[in-house]
C-alpha cells in the first residue's frame, strides 16, 4: 500500500529540507513554513522571471525507491535532501498523469502538477548527482527522475505512515512534464 515514509520542510531557501514530526499543508499554499509556500511562485528563478505566475510547485513528492537506487549507484543521499517535502513509499508517482489527486492521511489532498526539473543544484550537492536524476530515455526524450510537484487541493496534516490514496483523474490522462 503507498504511504509517507518522511515529511520535510524549511523556512529558508536551502537545498535539502528538515525531516520533522508531521508538515500542515495549506489550501492553494502549500507547506505551512516551508519557504515554497505561497499561492504564487517562489522558486527563486521562477520569481526572476515573473513573480505573479501562479506556484504549481507548492508541495514536492520524491519516491523513496529513487533513493534506493541512487545508493546502488555510490550516492549517500537520504530522503529530505533533495528538497522534497514528502518522500512516499510504494507508488509510481513518475508514472501519474496530470491531476492525479493524492489522498494523504485523513484529509490532506495534493494536485500533481508536473515533475520536477533537476538542475544544476543537485551537482552542488553530490557531484555527478545530476547525471543519476536527469537521463536520456531511449528515443532521446529527457527522463526526470526527482520526484513531482503539486498544489495543496485540501489542507490536512501529513505524517510518515500516512497512506496514500491514488485517485486519477478522468481520461484522457495527459502524461507529466516539468512546471
Amino acid at each position: 500500500m503507498p504511504s509517507v515514509l518522511a515529511v520535510h520542510l524549511s523556512p529558508s531557501h536551502t537545498f535539502s529540507k528538515t525531516p520533522v514530526a508531521e508538515i500542515d499543508l495549506v489550501e492553494g499554499i502549500g507547506v505551512r513554513g516551508d519557504a515554497h509556500a505561497g499561492a504564487t511562485v517562489k522558486h527563486r528563478s521562477r520569481v526572476a522571471a515573473d513573480p505573479s505566475q501562479p506556484n504549481l510547485r507548492q508541495v514536492h513528492l520524491i519516491h523513496h525507491e529513487l533513493f534506493e537506487e541512487l545508493t546502488l549507484a555510490g550516492y549517500d543521499v537520504a530522503p529530505g535532501q533533495l528538497g522534497e517535502n514528502v518522500t512516499t513509499a510504494g507508488i509510481d508517482l513518475l508514472g501519474l498523469p496530470v491531476g492525479t489527486r493524492l489522498r494523504l492521511g485523513e484529509d490532506a489532498v495534493v494536485a500533481v502538477t508536473g515533475l520536477r526539473n533537476p538542475c544544476q543544484q543537485i551537482n552542488d550537492f553530490r557531484s555527478g548527482l545530476l547525471k543519476q536524476v536527469l537521463r536520456k530515455g531511449p528515443d532521446g526524450e529527457v527522463v526526470r527522475l526527482t520526484g513531482v510537484m503539486g498544489t495543496v487541493a485540501r489542507g490536512g496534516t501529513v505524517r510518515p505512515g500516512d497512506a496514500i490514496v491514488v485517485d486519477l483523474p478522468p481520461e484522457p490522462h495527459h502524461p507529466l512534464t516539468r512546471v
